[in-house]
């Protein structure tokens, strides 16, 4: 049995740099850092592995792996993004306080059932603040929300 999310891992550019944006603007507390000297395949690296903490206990991670080609580039929302689940007056605090550090912050978008605010973190990862709005549980209900049609119904047209 999955029992929930303990990490999601993310290559970035400078473990340093990455901290600041998930621990001093986030709020996301570095609760732990693994320096990497050798693999499971017994072979010599240098990589390090940082841990940000949510308040659920799971953890946004990154391996910063300075000798391992790896192309970092502005990730568009739909390739990938990073969504973390906010109170509607967090989702405008944090709106604000990303305009005015001059972080790359765009939003407030309506899904529906969710607000949304996004910023692009050090790494080019699109990080997305979200607020649930009233309709969020219906709306994410798989018994009433045709989920699974939906996806048929997709699968059909794409052919």
């Amino acid at each position: 049995m999955i029992k929930g999310l303990h990490h999601s891992a993310y290559r970035c550019r400078d473990s340093e740099a990455t901290r600041k944006f998930y621990e001093d603007f986030l709020g996301l507390k570095l609760v732990g850092s693994l320096a990497i000297k050798d693999s499971p395949r017994s072979t010599k690296t240098d990589v390090l592995h940082t841990f940000f903490q949510m308040h659920d206990g799971s953890c946004l991670a990154f391996f910063e792996a300075p000798n391992m080609p790896f192309e970092f580039k502005a990730q568009k929302d739909f390739d990938l993004h990073i969504a973390l689940e906010v109170d509607q007056p967090t989702l405008h605090t944090m709106f604000a306080k990303g305009k005015a550090q001059g972080i790359d912050s765009r939003g407030i978008a309506d899904h529906g059932m969710v607000h949304s605010i996004y910023f692009r973190d050090p790494n080019g990862y699109v990080v997305e603040l979200t607020a649930k709005m009233a309709a969020h549980d219906e709306l994410m209900n798989p018994a009433t929300n045709r989920a699974r049609e939906i996806l048929d119904q997709w699968q059909t047209e794409k052919s």
